[in-house]
């Protein structure tokens, strides 16, 4: 049995010496043609919380197996490890590094569950070294790195990429969207979503040591360098420091944007404006605890987006949701699988649920029975080609319209916006700087 101190000393081992350079993979397009009744080997990257959820759910899918795993926190990977092994028997092979990892070429897709600001680039780093991509939202830090995503998957079109807005895969959001677009309300032309918790401070940071199990230089990778480490950055705190994280807009509101784009049938707005602010707490939170995106789509429609980070009050009844209002009546979903229709007064005229339920405040894994439904349509489209509920392309437009809000947050701008492209136009000089980012030299996209 292996010891923990043995644990975290086998995957240290090594980390030191790797330089920080894009790995080249000298035959990364091969790999193994999976066929109607094989076993899909996985490997997931960032197995701290929202990681080791899905490494749980991906060990009991059928015909799947998790082969590797992959964190730069030992006591993560450690845990993770042991959690697999007590469902399957099978212990994993671990990595520190994730581009370690993607030399192996014992595994066939890559689940990436790390931090924001590593999303995009493990996603096209997996992508060509051959893995087909399980990414979970956002699918990038700025709106640049949709653009190269999308590049990466056009480059590579036999490999299979989805994204984590496991809502596109729910049966009654998938029957709620058609209510929708096949008239049972009338003609919609405004969507609000919105998502409301009672977060606390997060306090002021002090400078400790880095935790001895935590690779803080690989933790940190494409994003800048922060040489002193606080106790209030990891695991989570992160989401709300501009140099790594997407704040509340991009952590929650891109599931509920993308279903209010959805059932409006639009794509990218034509202007996008944004009001809030940190009000709550005077702490090192620098996103706003509280914010209201509002997005123009030309003459078609219009949408919100509401973020309440630290009042949990229900909004027609539900903490996280979407209402489409239209000319006969309201759709409204919650946060889980299920919706209502009410009539123009207001009164309840269809309630469809589920016995699948969604778990409000479970911050790692919410909706796990649900979310395997959209992790089997990702299986179907790697063995078969069967369509996927939810493209890259749709993902990155979702998340692209909650990028631009924080965009318009951040600079106090109303921004016009090309919507055939998504880009700002005549963007001033603070919007165009937060249209990309800076990477640390040798990890740029």
């Amino acid at each position: 049995m292996t010891s923990r101190r043995d644990f975290i000393r086998q995957a240290a081992v090594g980390t030191a010496a790797l330089s920080l350079g894009f790995p080249v993979f000298s035959d990364g397009k091969t790999r193994k043609v999976i066929g109607a009744n094989d076993i899909i080997r996985i490997g997931v990257v960032g197995v701290n919380s929202r990681g080791l959820a899905l490494a749980s759910s991906f060990a009991k899918m059928p015909l799947c197996e998790v082969t590797c795993l992959c964190d730069c926190d030992a006591v993560a990977l450690e845990r993770c490890c042991e959690q697999v092994f007590s469902q399957t028997g099978k212990r994993p092979k671990i990595f520190r590094d994730i581009r370690k990892m993607l030399e192996w070429k014992d595994f066939d897709a890559a689940v990436i569950a790390m931090p924001d600001h590593w999303h995009a680039k493990a996603g096209i780093m997996a992508l060509e070294a051959g893995k087909h991509v399980y990414l979970e939202k956002p699918t990038s830090y700025c709106p640049s790195e949709n653009e190269a995503l999308l590049k990466a998957v056009s480059r590579n079109p036999k490999l299979v990429i989805t994204a984590g807005n496991q809502r596109r895969s729910w049966p009654n959001i998938i029957a709620a969207i058609d209510e929708v677009r096949n008239g049972s309300i009338g003609r919609v032309r405004y969507a609000k979503s919105w998502y409301s918790a009672n977060r606390p401070s997060i306090g002021r940071g002090k400078a400790v040591p880095v935790p001895s199990t935590l690779d803080w230089d690989l933790w940190q990778g494409p994003a800048p360098r922060v040489s002193e480490f606080h106790d209030n950055y990891i695991h989570y705190n992160w989401h709300w420091f501009y140099r790594w994280g997407t704040g509340e807009a991009l952590n929650n509101g891109t599931h509920f944007v993308d279903i209010l784009r959805w059932g409006l049938g639009v794509s990218y707005p034509t202007s996008v404006n944004s009001v809030g602010g940190r009000f709550r707490y005077v702490d090192d939170w620098e996103f706003p605890d509280t914010q209201l995106i509002t997005y123009q789509f030309g003459d078609s429609a219009a949408g919100s987006w509401e973020g309440r980070s630290c009042n949990s009050t229900p909004t027609d009844g539900f903490g996280v949701g979407v209402a489409f209002y239209g000319e006969n009546g309201t759709l409204v979903l919650g946060g889980g699988n299920e919706y209502k229709i009410l009539d123009m007064a207001g009164e309840e005229i269809k309630h469809e649920s589920s016995d699948l339920t969604f778990e409000p405040g479970n911050l790692v894994n919410p909706s796990e029975k649900l979310d395997m439904i959209h992790f089997k349509n990702w299986f179907d489209a790697i063995r078969s080609g069967s369509p996927l509920n939810s493209t890259i392309r749709d993902a990155c437009i979702s998340t692209q319209l909650v990028q631009l809000g924080n965009i318009a947050q951040r600079t106090g701008e109303s921004l016009a916006v090309d919507p055939s492209s998504g880009r700002i136009i005549g963007a001033s000089e603070a919007a165009s700087a937060l249209w990309g980012r800076e990477y640390e030299p040798g990890w740029e996209i």
